[in-house]
């Protein structure tokens, strides 16, 4: 089932949802991750739909069908405060489509970081948090910030940011080499990549100021205070332990610590062997799947 919902400010926000078959046990939502789209997740809320997931997503702004229905740019979020803005649009989505039934956040990559920050906002309305593909926040990502506020100043805060796509996604090959495309980091599945690479709402270069709110908002997640503002329940991190993005399991380790010392204890990690970034689109993505459903049932 497909729908837009429009949210307080007048933007139509892209839906998608998967019925849950038999009795549901919750309402999982999922947040894609940069320069892609909520559909690229049919199969994994299939697969959730069939064990009794009612399961919904949506296209961020400056995403997908998104961004095709309000004529803005791919990779920008808004004008202001972008950040908080998307994290505010998954209030007003899941609110809006009226899911009685425990409610359960799954984020991958971008996402991730966008459902960190939402359960520190909205921390009455979780159960369950899946973070998936998630990285920690260093020094360098304020420098990040500088720099993409300064290039959206200098150049335009809706231009594709050349130089921050290089900085960040232009790094991530380097551990692949040799490399067929630019993008297999993404996956170890060569198919997986092509169709990434064929998708045409996928691979786009993010603006200047999706780069500062996305790195902003990060920074803003990642304080003592608002870590200690994550409600203490079961949190699962999960990633593939060749992926860049969370510095090859190293940072995964580094957010479960961070957790722990904030006083959210209830965190468990999983690495999965050999993949790269995108674990649900990888050859084994069935036992994937089969363990965050086991983790689900707990």
């Amino acid at each position: 089932m497909e729908q837009f919902i429009t949210v307080e400010d007048g933007t139509r926000i892209f839906v998608r949802q998967w019925q849950a078959k038999g009795e549901v046990r919750g309402h999982i939502h999922v947040l894609h991750g940069m320069s892609e789209h909520s559909g690229r997740y049919a199969y994994f809320a299939e697969q959730l739909a069939e064990v009794g997931y009612h399961v919904s997503a949506h296209d961020h702004r400056g995403h997908g069908q998104t961004a095709e229905a309000n004529d803005m740019p791919f990779g920008y979020f808004a004008a202001v405060d972008g950040f908080t803005q998307v994290v505010r649009d998954v209030e007003a989505v899941t609110q809006a489509l009226h899911i009685h039934a425990p409610f359960i956040l799954f984020g991958h990559s971008m996402g991730s970081f966008i459902a960190k920050r939402y359960a520190q906002l909205y921390p009455h309305r979780l159960t369950k948090l899946l973070l998936c593909g998630t990285g920690a926040t260093t020094a360098l990502h304020l420098v990040g910030k500088q720099l993409a506020m300064r290039l959206a100043s200098w150049q335009g805060a809706d231009v594709p940011s050349q130089w921050m796509d290089k900085l960040s996604f232009g790094q991530f090959n380097r551990a692949f080499q040799p490399v067929r495309t630019p993008s297999d980091w993404l996956a170890a599945n060569a198919e997986a990549v092509d169709a990434y690479r064929a998708d045409p709402y996928c691979g786009f270069v993010s603006t200047n100021q999706l780069y500062a709110d996305l790195l902003g908002g990060m920074r803003s997640g990642h304080t003592k205070r608002a870590l200690q503002q994550t409600p203490n329940i079961p949190i699962l991190l999960i990633s593939g332990d060749k992926d860049p993005v969370g510095h090859y399991g190293k940072d995964v380790w580094k957010v479960a610590k961070h957790y722990v010392k904030a006083d959210v204890t209830n965190v468990q990690v999983c690495l999965v062997a050999n993949m790269h970034h995108e674990i649900l689109n990888e050859k084994n993505r069935a036992n994937t799947i089969a363990y965050i459903q086991r983790w689900l049932y707990e």
